[in-house]
């Protein structure tokens, strides 16, 4: 049994060889490219299309011979597609999770798109190499190839979503359909992902961003027409939405309480700061008041000696000879010294 045989649930959109099978359509000429044991072509095959496929591998393509139209042995890094069928055959051309184990993916996607009918469409499985499991273990040091999966010891390239896009753009390919299935890092089983030597925020963090949940890109593609400008990419869409695959566990609940916290924390600084700025103002006040009362203190010294001064006039006019004419020029300094000593207004 192929490593790649599996059994196609069409109730579920989260799964890639569903997604192709529905994109493709009904009543279509279709070439499988690693068609395997035969399993989407099956299912193509019930929906009234026909169906060639390629493989590399003999004897895990051998089962698939009895539901294909034509059965082709190759690898096509080396002998290409189109030695092998005639130009403008086919609705739809398929490479399910194929792409990234070939030498020159460019080359052979170029080389497939002759083989198209006016009209005919290229679609591509292909997993996201900067998933969220493969992020977080390679924050742990790690980069270990498995059997199947991201890290599929047999692949020979890597891709991310611009990468996918530029790849079919190269190819003079416009996509009309840009899907994702969607998967939780720790719900990946073939990438081990040491999550326990992270920080829990550091995991949530993670999983909350862009493009980390798309565990595959699905690309529907056709061919510009002579003179057509391409247009702008589609939006992705994931298959089921992304929170509904995100799970709540451990680092989750973690990460919120410690969230939670920092939360506290910079409440209780703001506060303080706050604090601080009553403090630091009503020590502005303090100043201004002890300057203002410093300023009073020293007027009113200066009123009492003028005071002084003039008591003393007043007792040197009341046992003077002429106390009529030295009592007018006291009393202009009388009202100079009460004038001095008027309160000022208040801060």
């Amino acid at each position: 049994m192929s490593r790649y045989e599996t059994a196609i649930d069409l109730d579920n959109p989260n799964n890639s060889q569903t997604q192709l099978i529905s994109l493709v359509g009904r009543d279509q000429n279709v070439l499988d490219v690693g068609c395997a044991a035969g399993d989407t072509a099956e299912m193509l095959i019930e929906r009234g299309c026909r169906v060639s496929g390629v493989d590399i591998d003999a004897a895990a393509a051998e089962p698939a011979r009895e539901v294909l139209d034509e059965l082709v042995i190759a690898d096509i890094d080396r002998s290409p597609l189109t030695e092998h069928f005639k130009a403008e055959t086919f609705d739809a051309i398929i490479f399910g999770d194929v792409l990234e184990h070939l030498v020159d993916p460019w080359a052979a996607l170029r080389d497939a798109t002759t083989l198209l009918r006016p009209g005919g469409r290229v679609l591509v499985s292909i997993p996201n190499v900067a998933h969220a499991a493969v992020r977080l273990s390679l924050l742990g040091g790690r980069w270990d190839y498995t059997q199947t999966g991201l890290l599929d010891r047999t692949h020979l390239r890597f891709f991310t979503l611009d990468g996918v896009c530029e790849l079919m753009e190269s190819s003079d390919l416009t996509i009309e359909v840009l899907r994702s299935t969607v998967l939780d890092p720790m719900a990946v089983q073939e990438i081990a992902v040491h999550a326990d030597l992270l920080p829990p925020t550091l995991v949530e963090w993670v999983r909350h961003q862009p493009r980390a949940l798309d565990y595959q890109y699905i690309v529907v593609a056709r061919l510009l027409a002579p003179g057509e400008r391409r247009g702008p990419r589609p939006q992705l869409e994931p298959a089921v939405a992304y929170d509904s695959a995100r799970l709540q566990d451990r680092f989750s609940q973690e990460s919120s309480r410690e969230v939670e916290v920092r939360h506290q924390l910079l409440t209780l600084r703001d506060h303080l700061v706050g604090l601080e700025a009553i403090v630091t103002a009503t020590q502005m006040r303090a100043r201004r008041a002890r300057a203002r009362h410093q300023h009073t203190e020293s007027r009113l010294r200066k009123v009492r000696a003028e005071l002084r001064a003039v008591v003393e006039e007043v007792e040197q006019v009341a046992s003077s000879r002429r106390p009529r004419r030295n009592a007018r020029a006291l009393a202009q300094r009388l009202r100079q010294a009460t004038r001095g000593a008027k309160p000022e207004g208040r801060g």
